[in-house]
């Protein structure tokens, strides 16, 4: 904000100097003006000799002469007098420093007041900004709600709605669209470790319990799940199973980065487990050479004690996003880390930050079926077309994984919106495969269908059996 005012109060003065100085220093008049007034008067003093030797001479008489002298004399005159025009200038109110005082207080009041009235000042604000970023999130999340409220069979938005509940710290809120989610919960380790911590934190970050159930739950559907580790190793370390937590901190450990901080910190924490345990310590593999910690250091994960977890505020949120954007800044060639950000900035709603964030991810993003198809809705979301490069991405993201269910959705959405219904409904007939048979997804696909045969004039047809 200040390098803002600095800039424009220096192009306002140049503006000022430039205007004012014509009026404050005018230009003296110029030697062209002198030397022709000089030039004219020496022509008529030729004329008036010439009128002289011609009545001399007897070629003029002397009425004529005269005559002639008096003519001569008026356009002299007439030609040094000075104008009434610039005595004016020069003796009236309105003079030119006058004039320029008055230019001086004007051009920045009146600059001034134009881009309050006009402008936006609180973008250069970054406290109005945040704030303004804040309420726009909160508006999104409001409009998503008021629709899942109008047509409340949409089990994935309930669960997008309980994320972005979670992430602005309305836990209430977040469990209850959670639990509105249905069986789509149950079947996606993401969203069962999502609701696990969200449990915890509501129980005051108790995992044992639902939680853990949850969690196990998680681990059952995908082993090497990251945050499923990290939840069930803090479990049985707070019970005191030290070796359990191990083991669970280890296979964590495995799909870390090495020498990444979140690697760091469990290889920290494993240490400190093992001691309490009485086993024997190992060496370590990421690169760390720190004392066995608390957990309490800042990381993405925080395997020994999440309790700062449990008062996630927007602030916090907004920090811990922008402590891994600056680690990325520091470490650009860090692929999965650059597509970690972009997933957290679309999450907030901050779309162009978002697509940055996934070019940046660059390989990674084009060798995985699930990150190509979130960078495609992105960009949907941006545009509010599928077609074009969201449509490309989908059908690349296709062509790796030909059931991926979210793919086939868009691409089914994107034929639809074209009126292709045939290929709409056999896009989503192959998610209608994959679906749990009669679950609320496999519903809402079968009305989709349903619609878009109605739409090709193809009629209704049994349901076909996975």
């Amino acid at each position: 904000m200040t390098v803002f005012i600095a800039i424009a109060a220096v192009l306002t003065l140049l503006a000022l100097v430039w205007l004012v100085r014509p009026l404050v220093w005018p230009a003296a008049a110029s030697a062209t003006a002198v030397s022709s007034q000089g030039l004219n008067a020496s022509i008529y003093r030729d004329q008036l000799e010439t009128l002289e030797r011609d009545l001399a001479r007897g070629l003029i008489s002397a009425q004529d002469c005269e005559a002639g002298r008096d003519e001569l004399q008026l356009r002299l005159l007439d030609d040094v007098e000075e104008s009434p025009a610039a005595r004016a200038i020069g003796s009236g109110f309105w003079s030119g420093r006058r004039t320029a005082a008055v230019i001086a207080l004007l051009l920045p009041l009146g600059s001034a007041g134009m881009y309050w009235w006009l402008g936006t000042p609180e973008a250069i604000d970054p406290v109005a900004s945040q704030k303004a970023s804040n309420d726009q999130v909160a508006s999104m999340v409001d409009a998503l709600a008021a629709r899942l409220k109008a047509s409340p069979d949409n089990p994935k938005g309930w669960a997008m709605l309980a994320r972005s509940y979670k992430v602005m710290g309305r836990f209430a809120e977040a469990e209850q669209a959670f639990l509105k989610a249905g069986e789509l919960v149950n079947n996606e380790p993401d969203l069962l470790v999502d609701y696990a911590d969200l449990l915890a934190v509501r129980a005051n970050n108790n995992i044992e319990g639902k939680p853990l159930e949850l969690v196990n739950k998680a681990l059952t559907l995908n082993p090497q799940h990251p945050m499923g580790l990290m939840m069930s190793g803090v479990a049985a370390y707070r019970r005191n199973d030290f070796k359990s937590a191990v083991t669970q901190w280890e296979k964590l450990l495995l799909v870390l980065d090495p020498g990444s901080p979140d690697a760091q910190q469990v290889e920290a924490d494993i240490a400190e487990a093992r001691g309490k345990a009485g086993m024997p310590a190992v060496a370590q593999t990421s690169g760390a050479n720190k004392p066995p910690s608390s957990g309490t250091e800042a990381g993405k994960m925080p395997p020994v004690d999440p309790a700062a977890a449990g008062a996630m505020t927007p602030e916090k949120i907004n920090q811990m996003i922008d402590g891994l954007a600056a680690r990325l800044k520091a470490n650009p060639s860090d692929l999965a880390g650059w597509a970690r950000l972009a997933g957290a900035y679309k999450v907030q709603g901050r779309l162009p930050e978002a697509e940055q964030a996934f070019e940046k991810a660059g390989k990674l993003v084009d060798g995985d079926a699930g990150l190509l198809t979130q960078y495609a809705d992105l960009l949907a979301m941006r545009t509010n077309t599928l077609e074009g490069r969201p449509l490309a991405l989908v059908n690349k993201a296709l062509a790796l994984d030909p059931k991926h269910p979210m793919a086939l959705m868009l691409a089914g959405s994107a034929a639809y919106r074209r009126a292709d219904y045939k290929l709409a409904i056999g896009h989503w007939e192959k998610v209608l495969a994959v679906l749990p048979p009669g679950s609320r997804d496999a519903a809402q696909v079968e009305a989709e269908i349903a619609d878009a045969r109605n739409k090709a004039g193809l009629g209704l047809q049994p349901k076909a059996k996975p």
